[in-house]
């Protein structure tokens, strides 16, 4: 993927011209998703920390992404960063994208769905083993399916 677009290209037609296979109108996202979804998945939006009810899920399942309900993370890979975010160490295989982000005078790599290119959040080389990343997930982005 490119660099993150300018914020107002965030929208479907952008994410339809980098060659998502679920692609829907504006309209329909805002239909589709609640307030607080939309803006985290279609405007690039963050929760505030300590909010979303999946960070205390710990249960077995899949964690999915709540544009287009693609599973993006075994429940196996969560762990308890401390940060105030839902946090992995490995996503499911083909279930993510990344793309440089340089919003807030840093350089950090956002993570997005790879079906719908639903932003979910970022991830960092400071997380656990085996891998030493840190998928920092916006909750209100995913749904939880137990096992």
């Amino acid at each position: 993927m490119t660099a993150a677009a300018p914020l107002a290209l965030h929208g479907a037609a952008a994410r339809a011209r980098e060659g998502f296979p679920l692609v829907r109108s504006e309209d329909e996202w805002r239909r589709l998703l609640s307030p607080a979804q939309y803006d985290v998945l279609r405007r690039k939006g963050t929760e505030r920390a300590f909010t979303s009810p999946l960070l205390n899920e710990h249960r077995k399942g899949i964690f999915a992404c709540a544009g287009c309900d693609l599973g993006l993370f075994d429940a196996g890979t969560k762990f308890e960063s401390g940060t105030g975010w839902p946090s992995f160490w490995q996503p499911l295989p083909e279930a993510v994208g990344t793309e440089t982000d340089n919003s807030y005078f840093m350089i950090r790599t956002e993570v997005h769905c790879s079906r719908c290119g639903g932003h979910l959040g970022h991830v960092f080389d400071d997380g656990p083993p085996p891998t030493g990343l840190r998928y920092c997930m916006n909750g209100v982005a995913m749904t939880f399916h137990p096992a």
